[in-house]
């Protein structure tokens, strides 16, 4: 699985976008709102590892999920 951060312009927020191996959009979240379902992605458990994670992504650049 692959995460990237997109910057918003304006009054659209800063997003996150999980993409599975073949970069098909799993899902996409606002970076600043809380985690939420991450089982169905298979993240249970490491809400605080994703959102440490997630603070320190730069935005645009494609990053394998490894957590």
């Amino acid at each position: 699985m692959y995460i990237i951060k997109v910057k918003g312009k304006a009054k659209i927020p800063d997003y996150i976008q999980l993409r599975d191996e073949n970069f098909v959009l799993i899902a996409y979240f606002r970076a600043d709102r809380p985690l939420k379902n991450l089982e169905k992605y298979g993240l249970e458990g490491k809400e605080e590892s994703l959102r440490n994670l997630i603070d320190s992504l730069s935005f645009g650049k494609l990053q394998l999920l490894d957590i």
